[in-house]
């Protein structure tokens, strides 16, 4: 077992002797090699779109608004090789919003968390063959699932982004770029075609989940503003009471009617319900109430979201709707929606001078800043501004080019 795992991992043949040898002197012997080496160029990228039956594995289980940029770079990839079968592993959640895309099978796991779960894995696959892995997923837990998948080419992250040891794992590596998080996902298709690629947006949402978004919306005028408070991780948030103002200004300015979504947890919950609180008359509370193939759906329908660095983000843009995203820890032009930039409230160079003591150029592209008052510095006049630009822009019968009809 050590050794078929070492040949996995490292894509060697080992001889009789150093089968009999002991596997961590191996082990580090190959890393060494593999760290030195530049990795073979023998393997030609897939050139033809016309390839019968190619077949590739996409890894990616987390979180849920990079699975939304992965799925983009999944459409580019079936637009250039359209005769491929892609199977994509992932977890339960991420199968609740990509349920239904076309041409892609699932493998719907929860991330291994005990060395049962990994035997487990290693026995369901290693009967399966694929031609390449797109290793679009970097942590050990991970990591450790990628010598159970069998292909001759295993697509990995560069070593700057190969976190926690991944670049042990793959024989290809993109290239860097300081670029935002879904040109690195299509990197993954360009380092397999040999071909530029670009983002084919959309998610799968079904004629229930449009119809709910419908009803939800029906009795509300116009414009309609979702409102997106709560991030994964609280240095993301926006202060509520600077939400609170945005809200009363935009319906006393503009009429709006506010919709509120977010997750079921108890802190979601009650900022939400702090915020609705604001303008009850006008405001459609949907905090914990959605799906992620609803709140897709509802998204696509509305005029315009407002939103911290978070998942909602990447699900509107993926369904064409402006976005008035809230950037000081990291960089919208790295987390933020994907070329759909004109919107955002981008107080990240000042954040990086003020609790860094620095400017961004003196700082690698991924720098977060992870101060508490980071967001602070977003004021409220701003983001007034842009909602206003945002809705000067609309035009008052449609909303992302779809109607309620």
């Amino acid at each position: 077992m050590g050794a078929r795992f070492i040949e996995r991992c490292f894509f060697v043949q080992l001889s009789p002797e150093k089968r009999k040898a002991p596997h961590g002197d191996l082990i580090f012997s190959y890393s060494l090699t593999l760290q030195s080496r530049r990795f073979s160029p023998s393997i030609p990228p897939v050139q033809s779109a016309d390839t019968p039956h190619f077949r590739i594995a996409v890894v990616r289980f987390s979180a849920l608004g990079d699975l939304v940029l992965v799925a983009a770079a999944v459409r580019a990839l079936q637009a250039q090789l359209p005769n491929a079968d892609i199977t994509w592993l992932t977890s339960p959640l991420a199968y609740s919003l990509l349920q239904g895309m076309s041409g892609v099978t699932f493998v719907v796991r929860d991330k291994p968390r005990s060395l049962k779960d990994y035997l487990s894995f290693y026995r369901e696959f290693r009967r399966q063959k694929f031609d390449v892995v797109l290793a679009m997923q970097a942590n050990l837990r991970i990591n450790l699932l990628y010598p159970a998948l069998r292909a001759p080419l295993k697509i990995g992250f560069d070593k700057t982004r190969a976190r926690e040891g991944q670049w042990l794992f793959c024989n290809r590596h993109i290239a860097f770029a300081d670029t935002h998080l879904l040109d690195s996902f299509l990197a993954f298709v360009e380092t397999l075609t040999g071909r530029a690629a670009q983002a084919v947006h959309g998610l799968p949402v079904t004629e229930a989940d449009l119809a709910w978004a419908r009803a939800q919306l029906s009795a509300l005028p116009r414009p309609w503003l979702a409102v997106h408070p709560v991030a994964s991780k609280v240095e993301r948030n926006w202060l509520p009471e600077r939400y609170r103002a945005v809200i009363e200004q935009a319906v006393a300015q503009h009429h709006a009617s506010i919709v509120l979504t977010g997750g079921n947890s108890a802190a979601e919950q009650a900022i939400c319900a702090q915020l609705a609180s604001s303008a009850p008359a006008s405001t459609l509370n949907l905090c914990g109430k959605t799906t992620p193939q609803q709140l897709a759906a509802l998204l696509s329908f509305v005029d315009v979201l407002i939103a911290p660095d978070t998942g909602a983000v990447h699900i509107a843009r993926s369904m064409n709707t402006p976005v008035i995203g809230l950037y000081a820890v990291a960089s919208p032009q790295l987390t933020g929606p994907y070329q759909a930039l004109d919107f955002c409230v981008n107080t990240y160079p000042q954040a990086v001078q003020k609790f860094l003591g620095k400017s961004v150029t003196q700082l690698a592209w991924n720098t977060r800043v992870h101060h508490r008052d980071a967001m602070a510095l977003i004021t409220v006049d701003a983001v007034v501004v842009q909602l206003a630009r945002v809705l000067a822009l609309r035009n008052p019968s449609t909303s992302s080019g779809r109607t309620l009809d």
